[in-house]
Formats: structure tokens, sequence, C-alpha cells
């Protein structure tokens, strides 16, 4: 009897499919936190950032799937960087991570190219979510509408 092959699988961290993410954050233990949640639900992260400056070199050079940015960071905005990122390619999807009470801020972003948005504080589920809705979406088309935050 002939032995039955056996499949050798990628581990998640590393799944083949996965989409690929850049977090940008300026705190450290938020960037970690959002680099768990996207792990565990099988996306790769592919690079962190914490500014908005360092947000435009890493995107250059690792052109992922989608980003999760914050706004309020030091050297350059999330606006701003978000702002740059589009006329690079107006095909990125960035999903705005921002602490409740930054509303304005918020639909500015949408404004630029952003496609949707979480606010801090955050559940993992309004993660996956979020960032599963703005990968699906039509480019250059935000999910949400500025008039709903």
């Amino acid at each position: 009897m002939k032995e039955p092959k056996l499949y050798r699988f990628p581990t998640r961290k590393y799944h083949a499919m996965a989409k690929t993410v850049l977090i940008v954050d300026d705190i450290e233990f938020v960037r970690k936190t959002l680099a768990e949640i996207l792990t565990e639900a099988r996306y790769q992260v592919v690079g962190e950032a914490a500014d908005g400056n360092e947000a435009l070199l890493q995107y250059q050079r690792l052109r992922p799937d989608i980003v999760t940015m914050d706004i309020v960071m030091p050297n350059m905005s999330g606006i701003e960087a978000t702002r740059k990122i589009m006329r690079l390619d107006k095909a990125a999807k960035i999903v705005i991570i921002s602490a409740m009470g930054q509303e304005n801020l918020v639909m500015e972003a949408i404004n630029v190219g952003a496609r949707d948005y979480v606010l801090k504080p955050f559940t993992a589920n309004d993660v996956v979510k979020t960032i599963s809705r703005a990968l699906v979406d039509e480019p250059g088309r935000p999910h949400r509408e500025t008039q709903a935050i």
C-alpha cells in the first residue's frame, strides 16, 4: 500500500496568501499590539514606522497591501504622510488609527485619501474588521462617509 503524501503548509506568520501590512504609530506599545492582532488574523506585518517620515520611506521600500496610520506623530503627521503616500500611489490603502477626540483630524485624513479609521482604545475585532473592509473597497473611495464620525 502506498504511503499518503504529506504536505507542509506555511505557518501563519508567513502564509503565502497573507496580505502585507505596514504599521505606523509613534508609540511602540501600540505598534506591538497591532502587530500581534494582525499576525493572529493571518496578516503579514512587513514593517513598522514611528513617524510620518519613516512611514513614507517604508512605504516606498515595502509597498504593503495596507497601512495602519496614527495621526499625531513627531516629524511628520499621519495626515501629511497619508497625503504623500497617496501622491506616490493612488491605489494605496490606508486605515487611520487615532485617539477619540481627534475626529476632525480623522475627517481630514479621510479627505486626503485614507480608506477608513479605528478609534483608540480599539479591540482586536475593530481592527481586523476595518482592515478587511478597507482591503476590499474600490480604490480611491473611502469606506466611510466623513460625516459618519
